[in-house]
């Protein structure tokens, strides 16, 4: 499929057809990564995608386990006597 350049302002754009958006599962935002001379698109992932999925699987392998005592018991700095 071939696509032509468009201006749009300073800069250059490409109209997308509606098949190929809704194909792609573009929303209103892309990422876009320019690799070996070529563009790649691809949707953009909300932060934290898949986090909630993850977590559940560490806690069924029992490795959700704090690693920093200190957070659980609080820094040691925060218990003694502060001069000003």
């Amino acid at each position: 499929m071939k696509a032509t350049l468009v201006r749009v302002g300073n800069s250059r754009g490409i109209r997308l057809p509606k098949p190929v958006i809704e194909q792609c599962g573009f929303e209103d935002a892309v990422e876009m990564e320019v690799h070996y001379h070529e563009l790649i698109i691809r949707p953009s992932r909300h932060s934290r995608d898949g986090w909630n999925e993850a977590f559940v699987r560490m806690g069924a392998c029992g490795d959700d386990e704090l690693l920093d005592r200190a957070a659980e018991t609080g820094a040691t700095w925060e218990k003694e006597d502060w001069e000003w």
